[in-house]
């Protein structure tokens, strides 16, 4: 299939989708009511619980789901072809994604803003609260160690990043000042910062920035030392102060992005041409590839569904909504482009990188050449680097063909996946204050609930998971194979919890939740119990077989158990409106 036909096909159906199916989930299953009382408006803090437009919610929600995640994930399931990749994202995000991430953030908002983790002990259990808080608890930990190593591993490989990224935190923070403390207009200011910041791109590319080793402790160790110190005072502060205007700057600079490479395929096509040099299927895979089904399900995660979101959902934005009705846009709507954003990552390796592959000795291999040298082996044991490398080659080529050189094209996909890592962490940060805020109160620990407390008990921790193993800050890379499952499986609870919200409503609408939820259980159980298997009888994991296998019973047996206590829940629970009439409070 044509690129550019290919394109425009996904895009003109995302479009289609948020109109008809999105906008059924918010009228018809939801039903939200721009009068409704939200959590910002009723328990308004200034720091946490804050209302705010509707625009600049989503740029935070937005850059707060869209890290890594549909980039590397696109990166590495295009290995089974770009068919099936392609599909999967753009059906799953359609029909389960962004319904987890719309339902995720309503229920939440009609819950006092409180997490899902909160949520699922009113429509469950309370014990289902603790087993829920347990898997929450363990993504975000390792969410966190992992993207200081990400972040740094991209400063290291993009060193023109260095500069851009940190100046976006004193722009990000005169743009809050100027349109919170002195009311200044949005769309200027906004000008202002946009321009900013690519300035500091540009100064980047030209003044690239080095960490070299310093008290034993490399440069690696050095960047997540800083970044985990930074995430501290980002997660404490007011989100008008730096984590709302940076996400939203960095939601421009994401379209920008965006808007650069649909220009770049369009460019293409009508110059010289973009075929999709990948397989549609591909028949030959390399050794060490495990099968599609059904880990191309869990590889291929945020661009399609990731429990993750549902975190952010019920975290962050549900505490800054400022009415029912811009759920839609921010819930529903966000997820739709980050699959967008995915199904460009995947234009990037399936036809970008075609166009030139520049090899150590100066080989420029191009066309089906090109993409073969990069998917010879299986990607998905290579570094993050190797990873990302056929993305930001492909990016670079097709912008190559808007008249930017290619440093300026490296440099800005280097800043943009530096930049999007980085709001996931403060964001994942945040949320871990709250997930330890909220346990600690149920135990009544009151100060262990302290905000400051809080905090830093989430940063130790990742911080003594991601120097476990040394200096170098990579402790958390000894559980990352787990993340992708327990990623999955956190997706599959919330539309469980999601499912019986629906159902205490009464009528079939919980089906709109409860068959992508039997779909991802599945899905995810399955692969799993294939993990575990891998675990105990691949030598690749020798060293950690016991620690990987053990941690992964343990969450594969909580989430056994949290199933059978929602499907007993489910069974018992009659709906609201039957509830009422027998004189019981809801």
């Amino acid at each position: 299939m044509d690129t550019l036909l290919l394109m425009l096909i996904c895009g003109g159906g995302y479009l289609v989708a948020y109109h008809t199916y999105g906008r059924v989930l918010a009228k018809k299953i939801f039903k939200l009511d721009e009068n409704a009382r939200v959590p910002s408006v009723e328990r308004q803090d200034g720091v946490d619980y804050v209302p705010t437009r509707k625009g600049i919610i989503f740029g935070h929600h937005y850059t707060s789901i869209a890290g890594t995640g549909p980039i590397v994930g696109p990166a590495i399931g295009i290995i089974w072809g770009w068919l099936p990749a392609i599909l999967w994202l753009f059906f799953g995000s359609i029909f389960m994604g962004a319904m987890h991430d719309f339902g995720a953030l309503v229920v939440s908002l009609r819950n006092d803003g409180k997490s899902v983790s909160e949520v699922a002990a009113k429509y469950i259990n309370m014990r289902v609260r603790f087993i829920f808080f347990a898997v929450v608890f363990l993504s975000l930990l390792i969410v966190i160690a992992i993207f200081g190593v990400v972040i740094a591993t991209v400063f290291t490989a993009f060193p023109s990043a260095v500069i851009p990224v940190w100046l976006q935190i004193p722009i990000a923070v005169a743009l809050g000042f100027a349109v919170y403390k002195k009311t200044a207009n949005v769309a200027i200011a906004t000008a202002i910062a946009i321009v900013g910041m690519y300035m500091c791109i540009a100064i980047g590319s030209l003044v690239p920035v080095e960490l070299v080793t310093a008290f034993g402790i490399p440069p690696t160790g050095l960047w997540v030392i800083i970044l985990l110190i930074y995430a501290w005072v980002a997660s404490t502060l007011p989100v008008t102060t730096l984590l709302q205007p940076r996400d939203y700057i960095n939601a421009w600079q994401l379209f920008i992005a965006m808007g650069l490479l649909v220009a770049g395929v369009v460019a293409s096509s009508f110059s010289s041409g973009l075929p999709l040099v990948a397989p549609a299927f591909n028949r030959a895979l390399p050794a060490g590839t495990p099968p599609i089904w059904p880990f191309m399900f869990v590889i291929i995660a945020c661009g399609a569904i990731s429990g993750f979101h549902s975190l952010v959902a019920s975290g962050t934005s549900s505490k800054q909504v400022s009415k029912e009705t811009d759920c839609q846009f921010v819930g529903y709507g966000s997820m739709l482009l980050e699959s967008f954003l995915a199904m460009l990552v995947l234009v990037c390796v399936a036809a970008g990188i075609g166009m030139a592959l520049k090899l150590d000795d100066g080989t420029i291999l191009t066309g089906q050449a090109a993409w073969q040298h990069q998917y010879s082996v299986w990607i998905g044991e290579k570094g993050l680097s190797d990873k990302i490398a056929p993305v930001v080659i492909g990016a670079a080529n097709m912008m190559a063909k808007l008249g930017l050189p290619e440093m300026v094209g490296i440099t800005l996909m280097g800043v943009f996946i530096a930049s999007f890592a980085g709001t996931t962490l403060d964001t994942a940060t945040r949320i871990q204050r709250y997930v330890v805020s909220e346990l600690a109160n149920d135990l009544r620990i009151p100060f262990l609930a302290n905000r400051w407390i809080a905090t830093t008990f989430a940063v130790l921790t990742a911080a003594g998971l991601a120097f476990a193993t040394g200096a170098d800050g990579k402790g958390a890379m000894k559980l990352w194979p787990l993340f992708g499952t327990a990623n999955q499986l956190l997706a599959a609870l919330s539309l469980l919890v999601v499912t019986l919200y629906l159902k205490s409503k009464g009528g079939l609408k919980f089906i709109v939740a409860a068959l992508p939820c039997l779909v991802m259980l599945v899905i995810t159980n399955w692969a799993m119990v294939k993990n575990e298997i891998l675990f105990l009888t691949n030598e690749k994991y020798a060293g950690e077989k016991w620690l990987l296998s053990t941690i992964g019973a343990v969450i594969f047996v909580l989430a056994l158990w949290m199933t059978i206590e929602a499907l007993i829940a489910f069974g018992l629970r009659r709906p609201t409106h039957s509830r009422q009439k027998a004189g019981v409070s809801t």
